[in-house]
């Protein structure tokens, strides 16, 4: 344990110097600790999402400032599995102390044990005295997202904030090329791994684990895609004998739906070789590799250097954001972003809008998708271009009627309040 605290608290660290949290646990991945590496991932995605809570509970349990952010760290990491996690107590504890003498320095051992067992004697009184303090302890995001949030959705800010803390569900689309949803199940129960169905064609699986592990997943019977996310496909309606675009494809799972439908010309674009590679993996996998999927390396805003002239009839534009609504499954991204990049992100998404509608034939479809909660980066660069353009029409989205949105905002939700999924938005335009 001792080992996996040290290595999460160091790719926690990474975070705060600007790395995405999946780099920087590929960064600090120790070949010697294989067995752990489970716990290294739980331990810093756990970490990250109390963060707000955490850093303020080592502020309160510290006389003066701890200005060594390896060490807050590691003390934050053994904070989270204190309350998060059944490591008992006593291993906790000494297992945090020992990684501080050796990654940080020798006299760190002793503030550790101290703050540590102070802890564990005050919890309840520290928590009550932390939350109440600041809405960035009580709800573990930055201050600018959390009056982002509420000015957005004045309703349901806080339902929001909660959701984005809780344990995402391990969400599957099947392949209908390869099986049906019955069949697929029945091979979970067989493998005595409990599942059960969700939206049209989703499975989620109760007690996640590696999806390698779970039956069907070398023939390709499914993909890992969340339910708002499943929603995009069904959106653009897409029928045999179109051309379509996916125009920010990687890692695939929204191309690897639309690739179900039969007799469709399919290009998938994406700027970035490495992505647009995860996205031929997944197609492979899924025995959806035809000749008429085209992979295409391009920039979706600068179609000069990759169009052939030839219009679409359906464009998927999934455009690049803060990833606002998809924060439970990856917390880093609470901590990594500023306010300015809403600013930033905006630019770009009108970049690509205004890019991507010439592509498109008279009475074809588009639809713009983020994984936001953010309006900066939904309705209003949506409300812009349409209100620049007397050939763009907003059309009417049909969603089933388990999927809740307001004006093509689906906001995250959990189990146990609703439909549940991941933040998502849509709005589908129709060229005249």
């Amino acid at each position: 344990m001792q080992r996996e605290q040290m290595l999460a608290a160091l790719a926690v660290t990474r975070v705060f110097d600007g790395a995405m949290l999946r780099d920087a646990l590929v960064a600090v991945d120790d070949a010697s600790a294989l067995r752990g590496r489970t716990l290294v991932q739980e331990l810093a995605y756990g970490t990250l999402r109390y963060w707000g809570r955490l850093d303020a509970l080592v502020d309160a349990l510290a006389r003066k400032p701890i200005p060594d952010p390896l060490l807050r760290a590691l003390i934050a990491v053994a904070l989270y599995q204190l309350d998060h996690t059944r490591a008992p107590a006593f291993a906790v504890v000494d297992r945090a102390v020992a990684a501080a003498g050796e990654a940080v320095r020798p006299a760190a051992k002793s503030l550790a044990n101290a703050l540590l067992r102070r802890y564990l004697r005050e919890r309840d009184a520290l928590n009550v005295a932390v939350a109440a303090r600041s809405e960035v302890a009580r709800w573990s995001y930055p201050q600018w997202w959390i009056d982002r949030v509420r000015r957005d959705h004045p309703s349901e800010w806080q339902a929001i904030l909660e959701a984005g803390n809780a344990r995402p569900p391990q969400t599957l689309r099947v392949n209908a090329r390869v099986t049906d949803r019955a069949a697929l199940l029945r091979a979970f129960a067989d493998a005595g791994i409990v599942a059960v169905p969700a939206g049209a064609q989703g499975v989620i699986v109760t007690e996640p684990r590696p999806v390698e592990e779970l039956p069907g997943f070398a023939e390709g019977a499914f993909g890992v895609q969340d339910l708002a996310a499943q929603q995009a496909a069904p959106l653009l309606d897409v029928q045999a004998g179109m051309r379509v675009l996916d125009a920010c494809a990687a890692p695939g799972g929204k191309t690897a739906h639309i690739a179900q439908t039969p007799g469709i010309d399919l290009t998938a674009l994406d700027i970035d070789a490495t992505r647009l590679a995860r996205v031929e993996d997944n197609l492979a996998r899924l025995r959806l590799s035809d000749p008429r999927v085209h992979l295409v390396q391009g920039d979706a805003g600068d179609p000069s250097g990759w169009w052939d002239g030839r219009a679409f009839d359906r464009i998927l534009l999934d455009a690049p954001c803060t990833a606002s609504g998809v924060v439970r499954r990856h917390p880093d991204g609470k901590w990594r972003h500023r306010p300015g990049d809403l600013e930033r992100f905006a630019r770009e998404q009108a970049r690509l809008l205004a890019a991507a509608w010439p592509l498109l034939a008279s009475g074809g479809l588009l639809l713009y998708a983020t994984c936001s909660v953010f309006k900066a980066e939904n309705h209003e660069p949506i409300a812009t271009f349409a209100a620049a353009r007397d050939d763009a029409l907003r059309e009417s989205l049909k969603l089933p009627d388990a999927v809740l949105h307001r004006d093509g905002q689906l906001l995250p939700s959990t189990e146990a309040t609703g439909h549940n999924q991941d933040g998502f938005f849509y709005a589908l335009l129709r060229k005249r």
